[in-house]
């Protein structure tokens, strides 16, 4: 890590961050559950049943909201989900939507791409890797705002280029 004049080390620089949260579907369609539940322990006891059937929606609801990937663009590095790679290795990123989106997808989606793709999310970025290396040619993320991912990706690979 990089030491400033006085010492000490500089805060963490993140120029873009988000979760892929699921869609409020996805969680209402969650939240479905807890009747089910509830029904399941109501021959026990209606207080129960109604104390299980809340309790298990709230924790799914919170697993699928805490199981969610991060994307982020921080300290010269893409991270996408668990899989992380530096920018000065990426090419120029190129922002999806729409039928353009569905196409990269669908029809254009790599098989040497490394992939993080979510429903319900329309947008998602391409990006190529420049190491001559890596057998992945190219990564596929998606994102609610693609062209801001895009720009943080761009501005990432400015900086790392300066310090160099």
């Amino acid at each position: 890590m990089q030491k400033t004049s006085r010492g000490a080390t500089p805060a963490t620089t993140h120029t873009y961050r988000e979760r892929l949260t699921p869609s409020l579907w996805t969680l209402g369609a969650a939240t479905v559950v807890a009747p089910m539940v509830a029904l399941v322990f109501v021959p026990f006891d209606k207080t129960l049943g109604l104390v299980a059937g809340i309790a298990v929606s709230v924790l799914l609801v919170a697993a699928l909201i805490a199981a969610a990937p991060r994307v982020e663009v921080t300290d010269g590095q893409l991270r996408a989900g668990r899989a992380h790679i530096p920018v000065a290795l990426l090419g120029d990123a190129v922002a999806l939507t729409g039928a353009e989106a569905r196409e990269a997808r669908g029809p254009g989606l790599r098989r040497d791409a490394w992939h993080l793709i979510r429903g319900g999310i329309d947008g998602l970025i391409r990006v190529p890797v420049l190491d001559p290396d890596d057998p992945t040619v190219e990564w596929v993320v998606s994102t609610r705002t693609p062209d801001r991912l895009a720009a943080a990706i761009r501005r990432a690979r400015v900086r790392t280029a300066d310090r160099d």
